[in-house]
């Protein structure tokens, strides 16, 4: 019988490791600024919110409602701060609310 090597690791570990040596970090992203905005906006501002995209570093919010997109317009730096704590690391560097 063979013997095994022992290449323990913490599962996260092996994630992370995983995820570097295959690419996936761009859609890991997309997916964890997906859950931020979720998370962060609320109930309120989510049942507005058709679609959120990050393309590159800049994230793409699709609203319903005019008035609700112009008030998160005055925040727009603020909210890009709080999605970036919220993640770890500096992912989101614009906001355009449509």
């Amino acid at each position: 019988m063979a013997k095994r090597t022992s290449n323990e690791g913490s599962i996260g570990d092996v994630l992370k490791q995983f995820i570097e040596k295959n690419n996936l970090q761009a859609g890991m992203d997309r997916i964890n600024v997906q859950e931020a905005w979720k998370s962060l906006m609320g109930n309120g501002v989510n049942s507005y919110t058709k679609e959120v995209v990050l393309k590159g570093s800049t994230l793409y919010v699709s609203l319903t409602s005019a008035v609700l997109r112009e008030e998160l317009s005055y925040g727009k730096q603020k909210i890009i701060k709080m999605i970036n704590e919220e993640i770890g690391k500096e992912v989101v560097k614009d906001v355009i609310l449509r």
